[in-house]
């Protein structure tokens, strides 16, 4: 470390125009020992460097952690930083025992960065109760992105979707690259596609442009949105916490800005779960509405194309193009279907609401007290025992996963991470049998949804609660999924169109967190879906739904 102690006092505060002020001796050692913890990823010492309590801070580009354990979470989940000196540091007094450090650092493969830090004296420790980091400006953040460009594929100059960009999960087919899957030894055997998926194609010839190929949970088999391989997506709108899976890359590209859609992909709940951790609006299409040539399967079953925006017009712009385009390589028009505006028929399933926490139970109650008080009636309906749809669509969803990959994964044995192979191993256990008795377990439970649904819109919070810490791991982890999974898969299991809206705030350990409000409607009404969302929730917060 260089400069650590004799700087100018900067004008307009304590010391302006008197000569250097010495940093503390006490204090340039406490940075001095953040650097190196924090250079060695020392959890303990870095800990121990903030002050204790709710009122502590640290910033950065991805957000806003508040409290202590808060910061600590994040940094666990972390690791450390590159390779890097001190260049430079600011020291400024403000009051007795409060100073301001402002350091330079630079990195050994190339860059600076800045951090910013408010140093206090408590109980004759210095600590930092606020820190704002600047790092070096990245290419792209890998985590995000497999392979990016400015665009990477020009879409039509004019059309409706002109000016849109897209981040694609690596699941679908682009003339020239390989598909990836969300693993490095996939991508290494893989052939580059000779042809581009319709999905893709659609976007293209409305206007949008590619931003690039984001990344995926392995062979998309997960709902947190972690990669053991190339690393966990950010979450933009709760810094450090998971992303949601497993269309985590895309939907981790659009909640930060690097591109307007996401083109993903949902078989139990992978466009609404990650749109409901990012505060994201994602359209899980009608199932066989959207044919799937080009896309990677998991489950035919139950995999279906989707998009995520982060607002309603932009989604309805996207699905207005993509399902009644005539010309369209993906699908044949809906607009029939879904040109008559759906009934303001609200039914919320008893089951699905008393699967959430209980902050999301409190904050969807205050929900339907606002509707009603706009006049918007809600009823309630019994949908069945949600264990009985989650546990044969496994099943299902098991054999095909296997019938699909176990040739690749018998191969590759030490390809994947802990958690994907274990479920893999689990897939391959499912018997011709089991399979059959599942498939006939679902299909009286899909028949019951349909019919529920045939005049009216199931109403319903998307998901438990708040997004995990990316620190969360083992049973804990694997009980959320459980719980995630039966609140998504009843509409899965009838191949129903599924919309998540960011119309929920709920706290967590790392600060007020977005929760989603599912609508669920009849098959072919996904337009018409679309446009219900934004009708209902313009009664409730009309900022949500513009551009």
């Amino acid at each position: 470390m260089t400069d650590s102690a004799a700087t100018s006092p900067a004008d307009g505060i304590p010391g302006d125009g008197s000569p250097a002020v010495d940093m503390p001796a006490d204090l340039a050692a406490a940075f001095a020992d953040y650097e190196r913890a924090i250079v060695e990823n020392d959890l303990p010492a870095l800990d121990a460097a903030f002050a204790p309590g709710p009122g502590t801070m640290r910033a950065d580009a991805a957000g806003l952690l508040v409290g202590h354990d808060a910061i600590s979470a994040f940094r666990g989940a972390r690791g450390g930083v590159a390779a890097r000196e001190i260049e430079r540091v600011e020291y400024r007094p403000l009051a007795p025992d409060v100073a301001l450090l402002i350091a330079v650092s630079r990195y050994g493969a190339g860059g600076t960065g800045l951090q910013t830090q408010l140093w206090q004296r408590i109980d004759g420790r210095w600590l930092i109760t606020a820190a704002h980091v600047t790092p070096r400006p990245q290419a792209f953040d890998r985590s995000i992105w497999r392979t990016v460009g400015d665009p990477l594929y020009q879409g039509a100059w004019d059309g409706p979707l002109a000016g849109l960009t897209v981040a694609v999960k690596d699941l679908f087919a682009i003339r020239g690259y390989r598909i990836g899957a969300g693993n490095p030894t996939f991508l290494d055997s893989a052939r580059a596609e000779t042809t581009t998926a319709p999905a893709v194609g659609d976007l293209l010839r409305g206007g949008a442009s590619l931003r690039g190929i984001a990344r995926t949970d392995e062979f998309a088999y997960s709902v947190a949105g972690d990669n053991a391989h190339y690393g966990t997506p950010p979450n933009a709108a709760l810094p450090g916490a998971l992303p949601g899976g497993s269309s985590s890359g895309p939907a981790s590209a659009v909640a930060a800005g690097h591109a307007d859609v996401a083109l993903a992909t949902d078989t139990a709940g992978s466009v609404r779960v990650p749109a409901s951790y990012q505060g994201l609006w994602g359209l899980r299409t009608t199932h066989g509405l959207v044919p799937r040539q080009g896309m990677l399967p998991l489950a035919q079953s139950f995999d279906t194309v989707g998009w995520l925006t982060r607002d309603g017009a932009t989604l309805e712009r996207v699905a207005g193009w993509c399902l009644s385009y005539t010309g369209s390589e993906s699908t044949e028009s809906v607009l029939g279907e879904s040109g008559d505006d759906l009934p303001t028929r609200l039914l919320v399933p008893d089951e699905i609401v008393g699967a959430a926490e209980p902050d999301t139970r409190r904050a969807f109650a205050d929900l339907l007290d606002r509707l009603a008080s706009a006049a918007v009636s809600v009823e309630h309906v019994a949908i069945g025992d949600l264990d009985e749809y989650l546990d044969a669509f496994r099943t299902v969803q098991g054999a095909e996963a296997w019938r699909n990959n176990g040739e690749w994964l018998t191969q590759h044995p030490d390809a994947t991470g802990t958690a994907v192979a274990d479920r893999f191993r689990s897939a391959a256990a499912v018997t011709l049998d089991d399979e059959k008795r599942a498939r006939a377990a679902l299909a009286p439970l899909a028949d019951r949804l349909r019919a529920v649904l045939e005049h009216a819109v199931l109403l319903l919070p998307t998901v438990p609660g708040a997004a995990p810490p990316r620190t969360a791991g083992g049973e804990a982890l694997d009980s959320l999924r459980r719980d995630t999974l039966r609140m998504t898969t009843p509409a899965a299991v009838a191949g129903l169109p599924a919309i998540s809206v960011p119309l929920l705030t709920v706290p967590s350990p790392l600060g007020p967190a977005p929760v989603g409000v599912g609508l669920v409607s009849r098959a072919g009404t996904d337009l018409a879906l679309v446009r219900l969302a934004r009708r209902l929730f313009s009664l409730l917060d009309p900022r949500m739904d513009t551009p």
